[in-house]
């Protein structure tokens, strides 16, 4: 019982303290060279915009706004945009549109963003395809930095740089956990190890595109690591800017990230290949980063009841009551969030940790125990 309870501490500790200086430290002595030279006008490729909307009635014009205004050659970005069986007025919004740098495919039922994805990406005849959401903002020149990498013929997919915000420009912890993530994709990147993209700004080589199945939940990770898979290297770029705001609640955010978990338990019995420890860094990456964090609620269970059934020796009654104090915190800080209530930072974070745990394991239950479908409702974020 005593290894199950220091296994589980360690792998915990591990994943978010000592991967972060070991990958550091990896990407500085391995580092692998990649060049590029900006592209001139004429040089730069035809590129497609994706976007599955859904009941996107708030911010689906700003969005069509931001893709036309782009600082890139009108005659060489076409923007597909596919309405899944909106119930609002995002398709009477769309229909509004007159440009012929936009696609728009109105469908009348709701399948899931994984089956619009497939069709679009079926019609596409550009050589790079870029996906987004549509709550986000690119800045003007996202996807001129996105797609100078491709002149590497080595290069299958590049992911941009998300920036969050809120409204009022109050900090938020799931801020200061994104830009940890970001810290993260950099570095791997070095390595040839980054693991999938967010949704918000990516791009690929469209023959690279592996058509997703209809119940993807997480397609921006899969489709990402179809690419790694067929042996393309993945880059990070922190200069192909994208902004998004933050979920307006905390209910909101606690649906998007139980959905995200059931994903990713999804897409980890999908992607036994990436389990293989040939295939260099990135199974060093994904092992590290991905599985130990989606597992990592698990194991704090394991260590809280092995702890329990240690009791006796003062060092796990010590350990066994900093647990329910961190819990008991947790659980207080969840409640005067909750009230709007300003609380620690360092119970902020503590928060944030417990929550984001527990959303993970009601995603595993999800993936578990109940039919997964692709169809979505919409999330501010």
């Amino acid at each position: 019982m005593a290894l199950i309870f220091w296994l589980s501490i360690s792998l915990i500790i591990y994943s978010y303290l000592v991967y972060p200086l070991v990958l550091f430290l990896l990407s500085h002595f391995f580092k692998k060279k990649h060049t590029f030279i900006p592209s001139t006008s004429s040089e730069l490729p035809e590129v497609a915009v994706l976007i599955s909307a859904f009941n996107e009635e708030s911010c689906i014009k700003e969005r069509i706004n931001n893709l036309l205004s782009l600082d890139y050659p009108h005659d060489k970005i076409k923007i597909y945009i596919g309405s899944d069986g909106s119930t609002d007025s995002t398709n009477e919004i769309l229909s509004k549109f007159d440009d012929p740098r936009l696609l728009i495919k109105l469908y009348i039922v709701n399948r899931g963003k994984a089956n619009v994805l497939n069709e679009l990406v079926s019609q596409v005849t550009q050589p790079i395809t870029i996906f987004s959401d549509a709550n986000t903002n690119f800045e003007s020149y996202a996807i001129k930095n996105l797609v100078r990498h491709f002149q590497d013929e080595t290069v299958g997919a590049v992911c941009g740089e998300l920036n969050l915000y809120t409204p009022d420009g109050v900090d938020n912890k799931d801020n200061v956990y994104w830009r940890y993530e970001q810290f993260l994709k950099n570095c791997e990147s070095k390595l040839d190890a980054l693991l999938g993209a967010n949704g918000a700004i990516y791009a690929i080589r469209t023959n690279l595109y592996k058509p997703i199945p209809k119940n993807t939940i997480v397609d921006d990770f899969l489709i990402v690591m179809n690419v790694a898979k067929a042996k393309y290297r993945v880059i990070y770029d922190t200069f192909a800017i994208a902004h998004e705001e933050v979920a307006p609640n905390i209910a909101e955010e606690t649906k998007r990230r139980i959905r995200i978990g059931t994903g990713n338990y999804q897409a980890f019995a999908q992607l036994t290949w990436a389990l293989n420890p040939f295939i260099g860094w990135r199974f060093f990456s994904y092992f590290s980063h991905k599985i130990l964090r989606w597992f990592t609620p698990h194991f704090l269970i394991l260590a809280f009841l092995s702890n329990a059934y240690l009791l006796g020796l003062l060092t796990y009654n010590i350990i066994f009551i900093i647990q329910l104090i961190s819990y008991a915190l947790a659980i207080w800080g969840k409640k005067q969030s909750d009230m709007g209530n300003k609380i620690p930072t360092i119970i902020s974070f503590l928060t944030f940790f417990v929550s984001m745990n527990i959303a993970l394991l009601k995603g595993f239950y999800n993936y578990a125990f109940k039919n997964v479908q692709g169809t979505w409702q919409r999330t501010p974020r």
